[in-house]
């Protein structure tokens, strides 16, 4: 079997922070870097970074854009391209489901800001051509606005889609308010089927399938095309690094390594001692996916070259 990975960090800023600001010689000296460059080194793992445009001021109004990102190390960005790549994730961490009910020119807008700034201090054969919105979801407007962009590849969300009988203790952390401001019709509920997250409610868009649907690809080196756009729904992340703690990770990767693709997801935040949840083991647990999917077969992919000619 000719099995396939990808691997995937979301919420991606503050290493250009870090880059700018400390000027390290090389790109590789950051030590952030330096953990992805000796994965991809030893392991074969290609890595798609999935970007904020800037910092929130949650953590301290400390600002920072990607404008503000310095052009010193774009040969080496352009150098890495093969293995290293950059895309469209949010403007910022907060709110949560910023694109659920978003209109075409909010989502064409943050993905220019970053896919400019991308390609000046990277070059732009180190932007990503496929997509995972922040929280998943993505308006009708808003895939149409990412197929426009050139993007071919995205995420989508599954389950079983619920009435919300507008319960608001029924949806966590305020979600009732982003479902409902700016309500699309394709916007609501569905039943999460996963113990990864603390609730069984989460909201869905545009971008959603019926789980059923959704198990035609599960595992597998195939794609789901929409309906209408000239887009494709990508096989969902089985294993999200940052959600398990690093002495259970052998034996929960060890769950899918029969499959022929499997989808790696992780965060950046937690890699930083100054972050609430910071996990020490962060840069080991990326670096034990490697290697167990390697022994176990794989071969690492970009999420972009998923097949889409022949999608379902």
């Amino acid at each position: 079997m000719n099995k396939k990975a990808t691997f995937f960090i979301d919420d991606v800023i503050w290493v250009f922070r870090d880059l700018t600001r400390e000027r390290p010689a090389s790109l590789w000296d950051n030590p952030y870097m330096a953990m992805l460059k000796k994965a991809y080194d030893e392991y074969g793992v290609k890595t798609q970074l999935n970007l904020f445009y800037r910092t929130c001021f949650w953590y301290g109004d400390d600002e920072f854009s990607l404008a503000d990102m310095t052009d010193a190390y774009k040969k080496e960005f352009e150098e890495a391209s093969d293995w290293l790549k950059m895309g469209f994730h949010s403007k910022e961490e907060w709110p949560d489901y910023p694109f659920i009910n978003a209109d075409y020119g909010l989502v064409d807008r943050v993905f220019k800001l970053i896919y400019n700034e991308v390609c000046r201090f990277a070059g732009e054969k180190s932007f990503a051509k496929a997509v995972v919105p922040h929280w998943i979801p993505m308006s009708e407007e808003g895939v149409k606005a990412l197929s426009d962009n050139g993007i071919r590849i995205t995420y989508a969300s599954s389950g079983t889609k619920t009435d919300w009988g507008g319960d608001e203790n029924a949806l966590p952390y305020g979600h009732s308010f982003r479902l409902l401001h700016n309500k699309k019709p394709e916007s609501g509920v569905y039943k999460v089927e996963t113990t990864d997250l603390p609730f069984t409610d989460a909201l869905c868009s545009y971008n959603h399938l019926e789980e059923e649907d959704y198990a035609k690809i599960d595992g597998k080196i195939e794609t789901i095309k929409d309906k209408k756009y000239d887009v494709y729904y990508m096989p969902k992340c089985q294993v999200v690094l940052n959600l398990i703690l690093g002495e259970e990770l052998a034996g929960e990767l060890s769950k899918y390594t029969d499959d022929e693709f499997i989808n790696i997801g992780d965060h950046e935040q937690y890699f930083y001692p100054d972050y609430y949840a910071y996990q020490p083991y962060y840069a080991e647990s990326i670096l034990t996916m490697g290697r167990m999917l390697k022994e176990a077969g794989y071969t690492f992919m970009f999420m972009e070259d998923l097949p889409t000619e022949s999608g379902c």
